[in-house]
């Protein structure tokens, strides 16, 4: 999948939204823009998951984007996530944690997570699935692929993921649904595309070997700067934050710690 007009991603100004209005707009703005991404490839845009990012964004903010019609909810940050699945039950909104994770973290990931879309390695896995086989609940897990090849990112190397995966079936309470990349953070777009094209080119390789290795295949890739590049490339899940809440204060290496300074989840 190509795009014709690949030059350099567009810099954007996201505004705050501050009221149930505002999240609608923003909203039915990014849903506009994930359909005709689709629809330029040939798409269906049903098959493309929105997961709106509430990261930094306070407790209030994040009641009106519930009543806009935002549903689910990806946080990094474990305790952040925590707190506001603690403060926000009335909400029942289904939370995925989408940063990585410390293995001391995982008894409260498995209370709460819906999702854990950042697994890349087997001791994240062990102490999640001895958590969750104790709360007797099970969850869906994305493994994180280091696409950009960047020493800073979290995230299996391509060459490594099958193995991986092949190591995966020991741990019964979690079930792969496919595989998650950060991109390069880049205004390029062709070096962007490269980490979304090599995602799904080791997901279709990987079906074709195994096809249980991945249960649906999915691929989680995309963010506020990137995610209709990532359309174009196939993604199932897109993880949308500033185009929906507004561009945040805090920067985002303090929640992907292995990012520079630029900001586009």
């Amino acid at each position: 999948m190509t795009n014709e007009l690949d030059a350099e991603l567009p810099v954007h100004d996201f505004p705050t939204a501050t009221s149930v209005t505002e999240f609608v707009q923003n909203i039915a703005e990014v849903r506009g823009r994930i359909a005709a991404a689709a629809e330029r490839v040939g798409r269906n845009p049903h098959e493309v998951r929105l997961l709106p990012v509430s990261k930094t964004v306070p407790e209030d903010r994040v009641r009106l984007a519930v009543q806009a019609g935002c549903r689910e909810l990806g946080e990094n940050k474990v305790q952040e996530a925590k707190r506001k699945s603690t403060n926000l039950a009335d909400l029942g909104v289904a939370w995925s944690v989408i940063g990585h994770l410390q293995t001391n973290k995982a008894r409260d990931v498995a209370a709460f997570a819906s999702e854990f879309q950042a697994l890349d390695n087997l001791r994240a896995a062990a102490a999640l699935d001895r958590r969750l086989q104790a709360a007797g609940r099970s969850l869906d897990v994305f493994v994180q692929v280091n696409t950009s090849a960047e020493p800073q990112k979290y995230g299996l190397a391509p060459e490594d993921t099958e193995a991986f995966l092949r190591e995966l079936p020991q741990f019964s309470s979690l079930r792969v649904r496919g595989l998650m990349t950060l991109a390069i953070f880049s205004s390029d777009v062709p070096r962007v595309r490269e980490c979304f094209v090599r995602l799904r080119t080791l997901r279709d390789r990987l079906r074709e070997t195994d096809p249980d290795l991945l249960g649906d295949a999915g691929l989680s890739m995309g963010m506020s700067g990137d995610y209709e590049v990532a359309i174009e490339e196939g993604a199932t899940c897109v993880r949308v934050g500033q185009a929906i809440f507004g561009k945040r204060q805090t920067p985002d290496s303090e929640y992907w710690p292995e990012m520079a300074t630029e900001d586009h989840a």
